[in-house]
């Protein structure tokens, strides 16, 4: 007989604001980490000629820190959300990530440049991995895939904007550096909100206390459950090849393929277009389940890889043919992980709900520190083709598959 389902305590789902705000404010804290990542897309030509002329790859690392901090932050929020409730935990990471942004405005080498992004990761981790955190709170297995598949469909919004108003900053200003100015602006708003409607929904007598041997005895059973370390590894997969993608689109777009000019547009398209998949997930997580719309999604991307590399490798497509088919094949990179992630962190969770937070921690840091190691070499061996990134892709596609028929729902 299978055991009932983890749900939230009576007086913990008593305290919930409105469905509709409720995504609409984690769709905000969520979007942290994307619109930090993709408003810095525009400015990276900018900060290479300025901080790092003599190597332009280098200025990918803008992007890496922020992901690398994010990983190393995640390992500490979710056992402090544990012991001092989600919201000082939101504020805590959203006030670390404001003066980071805030002293990046002034950074004068890349070096510097990249500690302020290291420990602005640092900081929007606290919103991400506490929000998720908090949707455990009050929601279990396929209903909390479906909530953060409603997150996700707003959550794209921002994203799919973001390079376009990260260059229209840029263009206002006429620096790169105005661009941690909205940084500041998006963080305050997210703490605004929650501080002002979000009700705690972790009370005390359900909280952990920090100390080392809770810690241990905790980290011991999440790093032992087997579903858990599953999920991570395919979390790990699916992002790397975004981090990947992310890190040379720029290049991509406007060196191999002549859009640089209307780069931003592009990027807006393809994340509206991918967010196809969070509706999609949405729609069938309920009737399908997650791990089996998950698995078919790595399946698709696979082949969608493996068409990709053929027709690099050939030569058959050219000019402006080329550059649809790989705006196409980017599209399905990004639908794959609208499809994925929300299940996967809800597959993660949905035997851990005594110890939410740490487990949202630990899979989040391990998931991202993992696809950091790997982006960072794709994106630093980029030839001017989309050739070392369809090859990761089809490798992390690859394994993430055969990782996903060991997982149940």
């Amino acid at each position: 007989m299978s055991s009932p389902k983890p749900t939230a305590p009576k007086s913990v789902v008593a305290r919930r604001m409105p469905l509709p705000e409720f995504v609409a404010m984690l769709a905000v804290l969520f979007a942290t980490v994307a619109f930090s990542i993709d408003a810095m897309l525009p400015a990276l030509s900018d900060i290479a000629e300025e901080l790092s002329p003599d190597n332009h790859n280098r200025a990918q690392l803008v992007l890496m820190s922020f992901m690398a901090g994010m990983g190393v932050g995640t390992a500490c929020v979710g056992p402090i959300s544990d012991a001092i409730g989600r919201k000082p935990a939101i504020m805590l990471g959203s006030t670390l990530y404001i003066l980071a942004a805030a002293g990046a405005i002034f950074a004068n080498s890349l070096t510097l440049l990249l500690v302020l992004r290291f420990f602005q990761g640092m900081g929007a981790s606290g919103p991400r991995i506490a929000g998720t955190a908090l949707i455990r709170d009050l929601y279990a297995g396929r209903e909390m895939a479906r909530i953060t598949s409603f997150v996700m469909m707003i959550f794209i919004m921002i994203p799919a904007l973001a390079p376009a108003l990260g260059e229209l900053i840029m263009d206002a200003a006429g620096t790169w550096r105005a661009v941690f100015v909205a940084f500041i602006l998006f963080g305050l708003i997210g703490i605004a909100w929650v501080w002002l409607r979000q009700p705690e929904t972790l009370p005390p007598d359900r909280r952990v206390p920090l100390s080392r041997k809770r810690l241990m005895l905790s980290a011991r059973e999440i790093l032992g459950n087997r579903q858990v370390m599953l999920c991570t590894l395919v979390l790990t997969m699916g992002f790397a090849q975004m981090f990947s993608l992310l890190a040379s689109s720029e290049q991509l777009f406007g060196d191999t393929y002549g859009r640089a000019d209307s780069f931003t547009k592009w990027f807006a398209l393809m994340a509206l277009l991918s967010g196809l998949g969070t509706i999609a997930n949405a729609r069938y997580v309920m009737r399908y389940g997650m791990r089996r719309i998950a698995r078919a999604a790595y399946a698709m991307q696979v082949v969608a890889a493996s068409l990709g590399l053929l027709l690099v490798a050939s030569g058959a497509l050219h000019g402006d043919a080329a550059f649809y088919g790989f705006f196409i094949w980017a599209v399905s990179i990004f639908f794959m992980a609208g499809v994925t992630f929300g299940n996967l962190n809800a597959l993660a969770m949905q035997n851990m709900p005594h110890l939410a937070g740490m487990t949202a921690s630990i899979v989040a840091a391990l998931s991202a520190l993992g696809a950091v190691l790997v982006a960072i070499p794709v994106g630093l061996a980029f030839d001017g083709t989309p050739t070392p990134i369809m090859l990761a892709a089809l490798a992390c596609s690859g394994t993430a598959w055969l990782l996903m028929a060991k997982l149940r729902d």
